[in-house]
């Protein structure tokens, strides 16, 4: 059995704040977002809150190189993430090409119920000049 999770004034503020943002946050980044416009949020309310977002769709969420937890909010369709190293920037793309790549690979090998996570990382426009 499912149990809804409560919708708390908390987990709005954090909705509102990660939909405010550009590109992918960590939690204390978030929190310290929250912090400077007047919140008494906490830091534990705030991983709570993304952890619920991310589980919900509502976010996305990616490990950045150092291990550590990054959040962005997101639209609701499958999609994949280019990522510039240097600024953060994020871009959407499309999952068509790797869906099918994924889809055989998983088949080739046996595997069924298969799910994937796919971020491309690299230096943007901007950041290459």
């Amino acid at each position: 059995m499912t149990v809804a999770k409560r919708q708390t004034w908390q987990k709005d503020a954090v909705r509102h704040a990660l939909g405010e943002t550009k590109g992918f946050l960590s939690a204390q980044e978030l929190h310290s977002v929250l912090r400077n416009h007047g919140s008494t949020i906490g830091l534990a309310t705030v991983y709570r809150a993304l952890a619920d977002l991310a589980d919900s769709g509502e976010a996305d969420s990616i490990q950045a190189a150092g291990g550590e937890a990054l959040f962005r909010a997101c639209g609701q369709h499958h999609h994949h993430h280019l990522m510039c190293r240097e600024c953060g920037k994020t871009v959407e793309i499309a999952a068509e090409a790797v869906e099918s790549w994924a889809d055989s690979m998983a088949a080739q090998n046996g595997f069924t119920q298969t799910s994937h996570t796919i971020e491309i990382f690299g230096t943007c426009k901007d950041c290459s000049s």
